[in-house]
């Protein structure tokens, strides 16, 4: 059996949450965001982001689901390997992590190299988090539209 390589937050990190249902809030919320800024061409680059931290949370959400451990990192690829170790449907899904990997960086910070982003490859990006997030809630249940955000208490 293979086993999975835990890289768990430190204490400066007591802030994050550990419910995985906020994980996947929290997901939805950025597939919804890219979804709105999908028809401007001026925001392709703020569309991918968005996607790639839909997916973040979506890996890190099913992780925190069946280990119990919040996980660090942003690098797709990995966050992806550790849950195709955990359920083999995430196996197709290296290689499109590993398309979006590079935009964490890339579409944060100004860049030498301008990643010239297209609607042709923003759309696909799209709808490829979209499946992806869809395929977490199934797997954890999750339905954004009965969510109940939890509040401070006053």
């Amino acid at each position: 059996m293979r086993e999975l390589s835990f890289m768990s937050r430190n204490n400066s990190h007591k802030t994050d949450s550990k419910r995985y249902y906020d994980w996947l809030y929290h997901a939805y919320q950025d597939l919804l965001s890219a979804k709105v800024l999908i028809d401007d061409r001026r925001l392709y680059e703020q569309v991918v982001f968005h996607c790639q931290q839909a997916m973040e949370k979506s890996f890190k959400a099913f992780l925190l689901y069946k280990t119990h451990h919040l996980l660090d990192g942003h690098n797709l690829t990995w966050l992806c390997k550790q849950a195709a170790m955990l359920d083999d449907e995430f196996t197709g899904w290296i290689g499109k992590s590993t398309v979006l990997n590079r935009f964490y960086i890339e579409t944060r910070y100004p860049a030498d190299i301008p990643a010239n982003i297209t609607r042709e490859f923003a759309d696909t990006v799209l709808n490829d988090t979209e499946q992806l997030v869809d395929l977490v809630c199934d797997r954890i249940k999750f339905d954004y539209n009965s969510y109940h955000k939890r509040t401070k208490n006053k």
